[in-house]
């Protein structure tokens, strides 16, 4: 299945069980959720898939449960986010031979390499294989920012197709337009300025809350691709108190508190992560059910061109 690098592609959750194992079937029931509300694709695996608490073997197990779930209706990315460049490379084999249809890449974990060394990673890891790669750019949380120069080099590689644009400067989707033109695919991958990116000429949207929220978050995007402005901006802004829970250093438990309240999840997580608890916890659940006391009626986006 090719991927497009258009339109909404969840970074979901991973689900555990009370006692720390995979909860398979309520990530196939989000999972499901996600592709019933139109997103274009799922991303396994990454930050707010707790990567850093899943082994290699884990990673694959979620991927085959999506591949047989989503039955070739979206495609499914893994998120690649390694300490070396062999781990890199060794998941990715096992992720193709499992039948993923693409890869997010970030840059080496837990080392701040030069400009150069992350070119050179990144070009690395695109020779070792086929499958379309999504750069995550995200400066603010991994300290290291893939620049202008280094989609330069990266323009040689068919493979490299895409780019996470995570900055927080919405005018980047403009740099890259000016520098590249269409040659690399943008998706926004912060949910507090997706629609302003997407108006900016973004083509897609990496989203957190939509782990909670796929419906409202398919009718944003769709909504302002169709030219729809005023009815995209008024579910935007309702949604926006919602959407500021995915830039905190909590994100994970935001959203999979979000999760339970909509019945697409539940609050388990791994150590180090803990639960929400106490006054974090009493403002995170009023700010979801002040939104869902006063969720939008959506109009009939799924009727809306998704491209």
């Amino acid at each position: 299945m090719k991927v497009e690098w258009l339109g909404v592609y969840p970074a979901v959750t991973t689900k555990f069980t009370s006692s720390g194992d995979l909860d398979i079937p309520m990530f196939l029931h989000n999972i499901e959720a996600q592709i019933k509300a139109g997103v274009d694709g799922i991303i396994i695996g990454g930050s707010l898939g707790e990567s850093s608490t899943i082994s290699h073997d884990e990673r694959i197990e979620l991927v085959q449960a999506a591949l047989d779930q989503s039955k070739g209706r979206v495609p499914i990315i893994v998120n690649v986010a390694e300490g070396s460049l062999r781990s890199a490379v060794q998941l990715g084999k096992r992720a193709k031979d499992a039948g993923a249809h693409g890869f997010m890449l970030l840059p080496p974990m837990m080392y701040k390499p030069t400009d150069q060394e992350t070119a050179d990673y990144f070009m690395a890891f695109a020779d070792n294989t086929d499958l379309p790669i999504l750069v995550y750019n995200n400066p603010v949380d991994y300290k290291v920012e893939i620049t202008l120069n280094m989609f330069e080099q990266f323009a040689a590689y068919s493979n490299i197709e895409a780019v996470k644009e995570s900055t927080r400067d919405i005018s980047n989707v403009t740099r890259m337009r000016n520098a590249f033109g269409d040659r690399y695919k943008i998706l926004c991958g912060v949910d507090t300025l997706a629609m302003e990116e997407l108006l900016m000429g973004a083509d897609g949207w990496v989203a957190g809350l939509v782990c909670a929220f796929p419906a409202e978050t398919v009718a944003v995007y769709r909504l302002v691709k169709a030219g729809r402005i005023d009815e995209a901006l008024a579910i935007y802004r309702w949604f926006l108190p919602i959407l500021e829970l995915d830039i905190d250093p909590q994100l994970v438990q935001n959203i999979k508190l979000a999760e339970v309240l909509t019945g697409l999840g539940t609050e388990n997580v791994r150590l180090p992560r803990q639960r929400l608890q106490g006054e974090r916890r009493d403002r995170v659940f009023k700010i979801l059910a002040k939104g869902l006391e006063n969720r939008p009626k959506l109009p009939d986006y799924l009727s809306i061109k998704a491209h």
